[in-house]
């Protein structure tokens, strides 16, 4: 088990079949950066095309189609001490009769700053144009925008999402959870950026506290062990990731991987995990503002 330290020089914005940047094992553990969505790094200078630039990808030994991958977050830290959010709601969230009311004029081409004190743990509005400026929130570090190569040779952008991982704008995804991906191609080609210092269910105005981030995580590789959707844990709840369009979609996709999940690894028979989950099931909105909208099906551990 070896520890990288790697710094990125060059990024994608299409999560896809691209050259690795390096090659990891099983039980191995990087130590990088990554960019914030409009390409900038821990200086707030943009260094890249904007549109969730991805560091990466990382080729990991052994990996192939039918195995999963986990990927355990060490550490999500920003590494700057400002981010930016756009001030207003996006359109398709509100009733279409109140979409005249939006506040389409605003100054700074709709950004507002925070700012950020990783030793307070706290983001800070520093926006003259509200009577909110001021206004202080606690610090919930997550990536936004992370998975693996997609089936068939795809490369997809990192506008969107689908069962590789991609574009998902869950704020669940922090540090000390761990994320589950079905490989589709060899090596599985990981990628992540797309840092929020927090963001609120949905990203419903279009971005979390966008910024740059110090990034540690360690990989393991699940041999033989098929999964078809996104999945996840933390301490408290096993998940379950659907991505599409329209919402519906999500749901299902998310419930049926985890009604799999259940039979597969908590020793329920069919008719036990649906009835289980019809009385436990708990759902997050994850992203509801890109081309595909994310759901999130969870179930308490103490539950299982």
């Amino acid at each position: 088990m070896t520890t990288h330290h790697f710094s990125p020089a060059h990024y994608h914005t299409t999560i896809g079949w691209h050259e690795p940047v390096l090659h990891i094992g099983d039980g191995d553990t990087v130590i990088t950066t990554t960019v914030d969505a409009r390409g900038a790094d821990a200086t707030d200078k943009p260094i890249t095309p904007r549109g969730n630039p991805q560091t990466g990808p990382f080729y990991i030994d052994g990996a192939e189609p039918g195995d999963t991958l986990a990927i355990h977050f060490d550490k999500i830290v920003p590494n700057r001490r400002y981010g930016w959010t756009r001030k207003m709601v996006a359109a398709n969230v509100v009733d279409p009769d109140y979409t005249p009311e939006l506040p389409w004029n605003t100054e700074n081409n709709g950004l507002a700053q925070w700012r950020i004190d990783n030793d307070a743990g706290t983001a800070t509005l520093e926006a003259a144009d509200t009577s909110l400026n001021g206004f202080t929130l606690p610090l919930n570090p997550m990536l936004g925008c992370f998975g693996v190569g997609p089936k068939g040779g795809q490369a997809i952008s990192c506008a969107t999402s689908a069962e590789h991982g991609g574009n998902m704008d869950y704020n669940g995804y922090v540090t000390g959870t761990t994320a589950y991906f079905p490989v589709f191609a060899p090596g599985a080609l990981f990628h992540l950026g797309d840092g929020h210092a927090l963001q609120g269910d949905g990203e419903i105005v279009g971005t979390g506290i966008e910024i740059s981030m110090d990034v540690q995580f360690t990989v393991r590789l699940l041999k033989g062990k098929q999964s078809f959707w996104p999945r996840g844990e933390n301490a408290d709840y096993i998940f379950t990731v659907g991505n599409a369009r329209p919402l519906d979609q999500c749901v299902q996709h998310a419930t049926t991987e985890m009604l799999r999940w259940l039979m597969t690894d908590y020793g329920f028979d069919k008719i036990g995990a649906h009835t289980f989950l019809g009385q436990c099931v708990e759902y997050d909105l994850g992203n509801i503002f890109d081309p595909a909208y994310t759901m999130v099906c969870k179930v308490k551990k103490t539950l299982l």
